[in-house]
């Protein structure tokens, strides 16, 4: 019997890792939803707003002393024990660094707000990060082995027992209290999970600092630019509009970035373990990055072009009348949105070699871009404004990572384009014929229309498609592989 190659090995290890990504990403949303919907109903509306504000504060400081051992964890061709517990016991000093800081905020930021509520709260979220520094280091092996279906586990089955102690708590207490008893029990459970499901048993030890430092070092600074790229557009925004505007364009912008969140960033995920496996075997990285550009490409173009044509009755359903003013921003955002799959896809094989320091740089300077458009398009224009400058700087950083990664690793632009024609005109067809028919981009339509722009839409996409592929003479690419990605998934019933 012949023997997989390498290549397809990976491809077909990858998409099944993304597809359980994604499967606990909707049921985290699930959940989260369905908690929601039960506790505005037992819980004041202010009760929540000191929780989120909470959870707010312990995040940003959470992210900015992201260390990404988990990965260099996986990237390493053979971690030993001595990497393993180092890589532990830097978790639980970041985990310990980041409480005694949100500590520290607790009782300046209750009387900067006002809230005596607020310090208690903090208090409490503090104790999080550290109590995740415990979890099992040796869990980051099902992220290198390919088991995301056990990480699925441990991440949702956790939520969903701390989202029946909130709900206990709730009904006994009708108190903010019963949504920290929640996030107490997740946290907890999860933690032990990772114990129960993976023999190794961390301990003590810096032995391996050397081998960990560059890569978390770089993971940090990395970060840090990240947050300094992702928040300037509300600051720019509420300080150049006003608080409203800065909430349509909030708005706009997370619905135009819901493929990239919910189909780009679960295979990201999976993908740093495939390029990092491929760098361990000695697979061309340049191959797999093509083979999943590919397949990605065929599923988040449509998506992103999709939300644009139908951006106004999306926000007027969804939202209702008010929200008028994020409809110019997610028809442009989730235009520019599109070309994420390319730049992320390339961070993360970027990521997987270790090469870090080229992303600070290419995260700093889309940053100044940003900055620089943003301030002199918003005078001028408003929130669409603020979002072309947006859009612009987003595809600048996406394409200078591309290239950088295409550069890196020897794979000419034409390889890449090759792989991604055919999505790309099969997508552009569809805004085209929806465009002709009235069914894109109108300024006021309703349910039914919204529902034969999407029937439509998804018929045109998957005929010209298939037209252009069997035309092509139907070669490898990403239709063969999401074909055998299928057949091996109804074979595996």
């Amino acid at each position: 019997m012949t023997e997989p190659a390498p290549t397809d090995s990976l491809l077909v290890r990858t998409a099944r890792g993304a597809g359980w990504v994604m499967a606990w990403k909707l049921g985290m949303r699930v959940l989260g939803l369905v908690s929601t919907l039960v506790l505005v109903r037992l819980i004041a509306p202010a009760d929540f707003g000191i929780i989120a504000l909470s959870t707010s504060i312990m995040q940003t400081i959470d992210g900015m002393l992201t260390l990404g051992t988990e990965e260099a964890v996986i990237r390493e061709s053979s971690p030993g024990r001595t990497f393993y517990d180092t890589a532990f016991t830097l978790n639980l000093l970041r985990g310990l660094s980041v409480t005694l800081l949100v500590a520290g905020f607790a009782y300046p930021a209750a009387g900067f707000f006002a809230d005596p509520r607020l310090g208690p709260v903090l208090l409490f979220v503090a104790c999080l990060p550290v109590l995740d520094g415990f979890c099992n280091i040796g869990a980051v092996d099902f992220r290198r082995d390919f088991a995301f279906h056990k990480e699925f586990a441990i991440m949702v089955l956790p939520k969903l027992a701390g989202i029946v102690a909130a709900i206990t708590a709730a009904f006994l207490l009708h108190s903010y209290v019963a949504m920290l008893v929640g996030m107490g029990v997740n946290r907890t459970l999860r933690v032990v999970m990772t114990y129960v499901m993976h023999p190794y048993r961390p301990a003590l030890s810096l032995k391996a600092w050397r081998g960990l430092a560059g890569y978390s070092v770089w993971t940090w600074v990395l970060s840090l630019a990240v947050l300094v790229r992702d928040r300037c557009d509300s600051l720019l925004i509420g300080g150049m509009l006003n608080t409203a505007s800065v909430g349509f364009y909030s708005l706009g912008a997370e619905i135009a970035a819901l493929p990239t969140t919910e189909l780009i960033e679960p295979l990201g995920r999976a993908a740093f373990a495939g390029f990092a496996a491929g760098r361990q075997q000695k697979a061309d990285p340049g191959e797999i990055f093509l083979r999943l550009i590919g397949s990605a490409a065929l599923l988040t173009l449509p998506a992103g072009v999709g939300l644009s044509l139908v951006a106004s009755p999306l926000v007027a359903l969804a939202f209702g009348s008010g929200w008028e003013q994020a409809v110019p921003v997610l028809r442009i955002l989730s235009l520019s949105f599109t070309v994420m799959v390319f730049g992320h896809l390339s961070l993360h094989l970027l990521s997987a070699h270790a090469l870090l320091g080229r992303l600070v740089g290419i995260t700093l300077a889309g940053a100044a871009v940003r900055v620089a458009l943003l301030a002199l398009l918003i005078p001028s224009f408003g929130l669409p404004g603020a979002a072309m400058a947006a859009a612009v700087a987003v595809v600048l950083e996406q394409g200078f990572t591309v290239a950088t990664a295409l550069r890196r690793f020897r794979v000419s632009g034409g390889a890449m384009l090759r792989r991604v024609w055919r999505p790309a005109l099969a997508a552009a067809a569809m805004a085209a014929v929806l465009a002709g028919c009235g069914f894109g981009w109108p300024d006021d339509a309703g349910v039914v229309r919204l529902a034969e722009a999407a029937v439509s839409g998804g018929a045109i996409y998957a005929a010209v498609l298939l037209s252009s592929w069997i035309i092509a003479g139907r070669p490898e690419g990403a239709e063969t592989d999401m074909l055998a990605i299928l057949r091996r998934a109804r074979g595996s019933r």
